[in-house]
């Protein structure tokens, strides 16, 4: 089951929109930072409105953000962020949450790559956000967040919101330039908009692009002999399985390069590489995904998807179930019923 973030926005209306009108049962966290008054308390009541409405579990918490700011002497958009993604962990651990969905979009995604260039930044604050990856706090490292949203611009998610009538907030402190980000959205965007109308979807590009070019390259190596010539990243260069029993009541925590799921609803794993048809549902995710769409979210080049292995479901041999050192199929994960499991750990030489 999903926990979605949800501010009251516009991003996070569109994004509880869409996976409720998927089917896919999920519940709501919202977060009330205490920074605009009475505005802060009616995106709250409008959450929590919401959220009855349609029968959907929510859950609000209420923070000292300024205080807490200034206690530890860090900013408060970086004090928010940390009380955030922590909250999400420890509601994930409570409740048996798979994992946690966050509604940035192209444009926050754009406006990132600028505050890191402007900062200063190494190879990683120029490739953008991802799709999916994990909750950026040690305490719950092991917890899958995604990003749904990532690939539309705002101008996308206010289309979405006209043809689906999505009711939100609008936050007032978005005109405010106190902060860094909004001063460079409400004041370089605009100048970049003139200059490339389509400037968001370009700079977007550009961090995939950096990602392909800037991963790793293919070692090429011969069997000796009449062997032909085998290809083969490093990521991939040594796979493990084991199986082992498992009592249900510990908790699931996969280390770097190792994948944990459950045998017995994986039956007969078929390992293979990609081809056209195959999918996947990542875990916690909303629905199925294209593996061709899955590469494009995790930057992964054109030449280097035939040595991703992947493992298929017997009998269905377009259903990806794990991805050796990315994750697993919803389906298959550890649940309280689990006895038996099976590990796929990536060796990287």
């Amino acid at each position: 089951m999903l926990l979605l973030g949800v501010s009251g926005g516009i991003d996070s209306m569109c994004l509880a929109e869409k996976v409720r009108l998927s089917g896919e049962p999920f519940a709501v966290a919202h977060c009330n930072f205490s920074l605009r008054g009475d505005e802060s308390d009616a995106d709250e009541a409008f959450v929590r409105e919401w959220c009855d409405k349609h029968g959907i579990q929510c859950h609000v918490r209420r923070f000292a953000t300024s205080l807490m700011a200034k206690e530890q002497g860090i900013s408060i958009e970086m004090c928010a962020r940390k009380v955030r993604y922590h909250w999400f962990g420890q509601l994930c651990r409570q409740f048996g949450y798979d994992a946690v969905a966050v509604a940035h979009n192209a444009n926050d995604n754009a406006e990132t790559l600028l505050l890191n260039l402007l900062r200063g930044t190494g190879v990683k604050g120029i490739l953008g956000m991802k799709a999916s990856g994990f909750l950026p706090d040690p305490a719950f490292g092991d917890i899958p967040l995604l990003r749904p949203l990532l690939g539309m611009t705002r101008d996308d998610i206010s289309a979405f919101a006209a043809d689906h009538g999505v009711s939100f907030r609008n936050d007032s402190s978005n005109s405010s330039n106190e902060f860094k980000r909004n001063k460079i959205r409400n004041k370089v965007f605009p100048v970049f908009r003139e200059i490339n109308p389509r400037f968001v979807e370009t700079l977007n590009r550009d961090m995939e692009r950096f990602a392909e070019e800037m991963g790793p390259l293919p070692l090429y190596s011969s069997g000796g002999g009449q062997a032909p010539l085998r290809v083969s990243p490093p990521s991939v260069q040594k796979l493990s399985i084991t199986e082992e029993a498992w009592d249900g009541t510990k908790e699931v925590r996969q280390p770097e390069g190792m994948l944990i799921l459950d045998a017995d609803k994986a039956g007969e794993l078929v390992e293979g590489s990609w081809e056209s048809g195959d999918w996947i549902r990542p875990l916690g995710a909303p629905g199925r995904k294209k593996m061709q769409d899955w590469f494009t979210d995790h930057h992964i080049p054109a030449d280097e998807k035939p040595f991703v292995k992947l493992f298929k479901k017997a009998g269905d041999p377009h259903h990806v179930l794990a991805v050796a050192g990315y994750c697993i199929d919803h389906s298959v994960r550890v649940t309280k019923s689990t006895r038996r499991i099976l590990r796929i750990s990536v060796k990287n030489d």
